[in-house]
């Protein structure tokens, strides 16, 4: 694709920014703005004064540094002759991080950045584990909610998926209690297909899949669920804390993040090797398909 030339204030080449676009919301719309407006052969001050939008708001628009409008997609859609597809995309993207609890939203931005997760699961497969019935068994168990309700919160679990699909997606250091395994959170069917699921996911080199089996007689892990972030340059980690008494379930704070490792390096002594750990994944999928 040829660029056309700028002006002489605007470089002739762009540079090729390197951020991942599955990152957050604001960097997959920019990511998306930039593609079509160069293949549409506008240069941004180009689209800037189509839109009447300065060159510099333009581009920390498409780095993702801020974050657009649906009046600003719908510009940008009318400048590049796209119809409604950025509007579409954004209109997407919000309403499936909508759908995700408040106490839940700040978490996402660490998630997707996470160069590595170590996860410890007490009661569930983790949401970025889940297959889509499995997900939609529990999202709608909650009283009240409706069946429509329950589909966009599914959506937004599997979008969430997709930092796993990224070119260098980041490294899952999962342990699972071996109640996760036992506990019927929907018919034998979706349970097969959640350990299969399992099974794919633990042959990734990217993902390191173990069990804490009851003989362990490690109590620890029952103080609840938690997930620890390994940030890039250089950044603290970030701990996600799932606990229905805590209203900041996100902390990085220092003596937290202590306790979480002790507890995370606990009960990974504990817990079965990879390959044992499968062959129990196995084993109980094989109970589920009797």
């Amino acid at each position: 694709m040829t660029v056309p030339p700028e002006t002489e204030n605007e470089p002739a080449v762009e540079p090729i920014y390197e951020s991942d676009p599955y990152i957050s919301t604001r960097i997959r719309f920019g990511t998306e703005l930039r593609k079509f407006r160069l293949a549409a052969g506008f240069s941004q001050r180009k689209l800037g004064e189509a839109i009447h939008l300065s060159i510099s708001q333009l581009s920390m628009i498409e780095n993702g540094h801020r974050a657009p409008t649906l009046k600003l997609a719908g510009k940008v859609d009318e400048a590049l002759n796209l119809g409604t597809t950025l509007t579409g995309l954004l209109d997407r993207l919000n309403r499936a991080e909508a759908q995700l609890p408040r106490w839940f939203r700040p978490w996402l931005d660490f998630e997707r950045e996470a160069e590595a997760m170590r996860v410890w699961a007490s009661l569930m497969v983790p949401g970025l584990l889940q297959t889509e019935d499995y997900a939609r068994a529990i999202l709608s168990s909650k009283p009240g909610t409706t069946a429509e309700q329950a589909e966009e919160k599914v959506a937004a679990r599997m979008e969430r998926q997709r930092i796993l699909r990224r070119p260098t997606p980041p490294m899952l250091w999962v342990i699972l209690d071996e109640g996760v395994l036992h506990r019927p959170v929907a018919g034998p069917d979706v349970m097969r297909g959640q350990f299969e699921h399992l099974l794919d996911a633990g042959e990734s080199p990217r993902i390191s899949l173990q069990v804490l089996p009851y003989a362990a007689l490690n109590v620890l892990g029952l103080l609840g669920s938690f997930t620890v972030a390994d940030l890039p340059r250089g950044n603290r980690p970030v701990a996600y804390i799932d606990s229905q008494s805590m209203d900041d379930r996100v902390s990085d704070r220092s003596h937290d993040m202590r306790n979480l490792a002790f507890r995370y390096d606990t009960i990974r002594a504990d817990a079965l090797s990879r390959r044992e750990s499968l062959s129990l994944i196995k084993e109980t999928m094989r109970r589920w398909t009797t």
